[in-house]
């Protein structure tokens, strides 16, 4: 068995703003063993907007909460309706340089797992294997009553027909894949139900106010206790769901290396802050390490 080189590391509690030095993400990877933990800020460069960088989306969009969804046939009907719009953009959505990149770097043994809280689905696309889909995928759609779950495709040829002519123009498209609608513009949009026992139909994906199941999690932190480091991507950390994987990482030691923009929540725990656009980042380092990323530009 090739023994990996042990990374040495030292808390940074007082981290300086963020750097342009790419070398200790080579170093991680060179050494193997990484656990990826991705972002919104991820999947930008593929024009699926973030919650909190510039301009994110919280500042001007409240996302659904799953009590108000479970709770509220009129707020399901305006979920459904600015979701079936926004689908129509963030199902085209194609993997860019970063999600490339982080493929590449898996098929080269680099990486021991990724974890992403995004719900686009740009990882698989992508080509990476095995991802943990935290927060689920849009992609899917599940019946809160019997538990079937379904793909979304179907799901929006059942609503195009039951909605002919709904096409509204949305003001933006969020991280969620909402778009942003009046309730006028809602107007009444027709929910469907599941096919298989007429129950509600919600996606496949954990709202603010819902748990992440906790075997998902268990699944996290055994990545965690497995890998040599954790490379963060695109995530402000703000959340508990991503930060605790941050915080397990570096009170077992293991260095936690971050690139993004912004300061993040995690920047206490992290070696290092790295303050560049992803793709531009991940590509300049598979350059380094001789790894092919291959690809065409995002859509």
């Amino acid at each position: 068995m090739r023994m990996r080189p042990t990374l040495s590391w030292t808390p940074a509690h007082d981290l300086p703003p963020g750097t342009t030095d790419l070398t200790p993400v080579a170093d991680a990877l060179r050494a193997g063993g990484v656990l990826v933990l991705s972002g919104a800020g991820i999947s930008t460069e593929s024009g699926i907007p973030d919650y909190r960088g510039e301009g994110g989306s919280l500042s001007r969009h409240t996302p659904m909460t799953y009590q108000e969804f479970t709770g509220s046939a009129q707020a399901r009907r305006r979920y459904w309706a600015r979701s079936h719009l926004g689908w129509r953009t963030f199902g085209r959505a194609r993997p860019n340089a970063g999600h490339r990149a982080v493929a590449a770097f898996g098929r080269h043994g680099l990486l021991s797992g990724a974890v992403t809280q995004n719900v686009d689905g740009l990882h698989r696309a992508a080509g990476s294997e095995n991802v943990v889909e935290l927060h689920g995928g849009l992609d899917r759609v599940v019946c809160l009553s019997c538990g079937a779950v379904s793909p979304r495709a179907e799901l929006a040829a059942r609503l195009q027909e039951a909605n002919a002519g709904f096409a509204p123009v949305a003001a933006g498209i969020n991280p969620d894949g909402d778009a942003d609608l009046t309730d006028e513009q809602v107007g009444d949009f027709r929910v469907v139900p599941c096919t298989v026992c007429g129950g509600i139909l919600k996606p496949d994906v954990v709202f603010f106010g819902e748990n992440v199941p906790p075997q998902r999690v268990e699944h996290c932190r055994s990545l965690v206790r497995e890998a040599t480091s954790l490379l963060v991507l695109g995530s402000s950390l703000t959340v508990m769901s991503g930060l605790r994987f941050v915080r397990q990482a570096a009170d077992a030691g293991k260095p936690v290396l971050i690139v993004n923009r912004d300061p993040t929540r995690g920047d206490r725990h992290a070696r290092t802050r790295i303050a560049l656009p992803l793709g531009a980042a991940l590509s300049a380092v598979a350059d380094r390490l001789d790894v092919p990323v291959g690809g065409g530009a995002a859509a």
